[in-house]
């Protein structure tokens, strides 16, 4: 078998000429450089960077779970990468990717991962067009999205600090009694099974607040992630109902690990909308025993983007546009961007502003594709987001800071930037507590949910709780650069800042 590369990706000066290689020479020289053949010696003319990002991409596995491969290859989303890799990747002159969508499944019924090497020599076909110039693109893109990341960083830490003010020196004693959550079933239109709800009420002697909240996990989430953070705003205060969206929650997740089920993605918006709207009509006719009439909705993840959906905010016009030219870019590091360009085929119903929403606390959020303007999002209401410089899922730079400008200017919005968090910080998982390895579906290891995963919580939780409290005063939380709790380095941030950083 033999792979016609066009040398022109590769160079200026010869035009138009191929040379034919073999897989074998291509798996040799991602491995250890290869032999003196014609194929190693074009290659390694390029820089030492980009050698090894190719090399790289050649190794990695492109499957590593083949239950859940065969899924998400099928969805909406492994579509979408199938069509990219049909550019870089073209058997004889099929563009279409059916035969390297074939060659992948079958694949998966031998070995458990395929890197793209395994893909290359599996295929079945007289010619594989490799564009090699294309996947140096690709690793170069992501390279240098890692760098604007640590640019970030970089930049705020020349920003010039001071320290937050400090909290009044008299004792404050806090004596609440633990609170109590109750399991409620919902009976909704929309779905077959009732809405399960988690009720988190606070003990009589806490706060008495004005607003309730209303949390929406994210895409996989479900309320056990997320009850360290209701049991900390129920002890201040605050009522707090847990959502659990049927068809993006952890069951949804263990059937697609299991290979029975596609891979959800934003088709699940009009459904989880539906339950937020169920919960509220339920309070507002008395079927909800929660007190206080204002509104607060906080979510993670895809549970913050339906926090804004349900806000009013509307994805801008030219989605479609914007999402072909991401998507022709194939983005190794925002992988919410694929998410977003869903949202083209999913009809989403008018949604009217919320009367009595006082704020929103968006958790790893975001939103680059549908508000990339300044002001896009039209809302009333302040913000609260939080974002982390380890998210490679919806990284700071380019989702929550690029966000928070899209919301419309208010004295009391701000954005919380911590040092080594990453999207699944915040998510609390089973054996955590006691730093043990549990059995949660999203225990994925340090590498993926960040550093200090509790530490991150607690930060988390005390300054949403701050917001809240100072937004019931008419008080904005104060910007504070290069802040240090518990071994984490954090910003608070505010609009200003942000505009400076993402023009800097």
């Amino acid at each position: 078998m033999s792979i016609p590369i066009p040398v022109n990706e590769l160079s200026d000066w010869v035009d138009g000429i191929s040379i034919p290689n073999s897989i074998r020479e291509l798996s040799e020289w991602a491995q250890n450089g290869g032999q003196d053949t014609d194929l190693s010696s074009w290659l390694n003319l390029l820089d030492l960077e980009s050698q090894a990002g190719l090399a790289k991409i050649l190794k990695a596995p492109l499957i590593k779970n083949k239950s859940m491969a065969r899924q998400i290859l099928r969805s909406w989303v492994g579509r979408q990468l199938l069509d990219e890799l049909s550019d870089l990747v073209r058997l004889d002159d099929d563009r279409s990717g059916k035969r390297v969508f074939n060659t992948l499944e079958s694949l998966l019924e031998s070995q458990p991962q395929v890197t793209t090497i395994d893909l290359l020599e599996a295929l079945p076909g007289k010619n594989i067009y490799l564009d090699l110039d294309a996947f140096l693109q690709a690793a170069n893109r992501w390279r240098n999205e890692l760098k604007s990341q640590q640019k970030l960083v970089f930049d705020i830490g020349r920003l010039p600090s001071k320290p937050l003010k400090p909290k009044s020196l008299q004792k404050v004693v806090e004596v609440y009694k633990e609170p109590f959550s109750i399991q409620k079933a919902l009976e909704v239109d929309h779905r077959e099974d009732p809405l399960k709800l988690e009720i988190w009420r606070p003990d009589i002697a806490s706060p008495q607040r004005s607003s309730w909240i209303v949390f929406m996990p994210g895409w996989g989430g479900t309320p056990d992630h997320f009850r360290w953070l209701a049991r900390r705003l129920s002890r201040k205060g605050w009522p707090v109902v847990l959502l659990e969206h049927p068809g993006s929650d952890a069951k949804a997740v263990q059937e697609l690990l299991e290979g029975r089920r596609l891979a959800p993605g934003a088709e699940v918006l009009p459904d989880r909308l539906a339950d937020l709207f169920s919960v509220i009509e339920a309070k507002k006719q008395g079927d909800l025993e929660v007190s206080a009439e204002k509104l607060v909705l906080m979510g993670h993840s895809l549970g913050a983007l339906t926090a804004f959906l349900a806000s009013g905010a509307t994805p801008e016009p030219d989605l479609e546009k914007r999402c072909r030219q991401a998507l022709d870019a194939l983005s190794l590091t925002n992988i919410s961007q694929l998410l977003q360009c869903q949202m083209v085929d999913v009809q989403l119903q008018p949604v009217q502003r919320l009367p009595q929403l006082e704020a929103i606390v968006a958790i790893n959020s975001f939103g680059s594709l549908l508000w990339p303007t300044i002001e896009s999002v039209n809302n009333i209401s302040p913000v609260f987001l939080m974002g982390g410089t380890y998210d490679l899922i919806t990284p700071a730079l380019t989702e929550q800071l690029g966000l928070l400008l899209s919301t419309s200017p208010n004295l009391l919005s701000r954005i919380l930037l911590i040092e080594g968090a990453s999207h699944f910080s915040p998510i609390r998982v089973e054996g955590q507590a006691k730093n043990a390895s549990g059995d949660d579906l999203l225990q994925l290891g340090e590498a993926f949910v960040g550093v200090r995963p509790l530490m991150v919580q607690g930060l988390l939780g005390t300054q949403i709780i701050r917001f809240l409290e100072n937004f019931e005063l008419g008080k904005a939380l104060d910007v504070g650069i290069n802040q240090k709790k518990d071994g984490l380095t954090f910003h608070l941030l505010d609009r200003s800042i942000v505009d400076s950083l993402l023009k800097n």
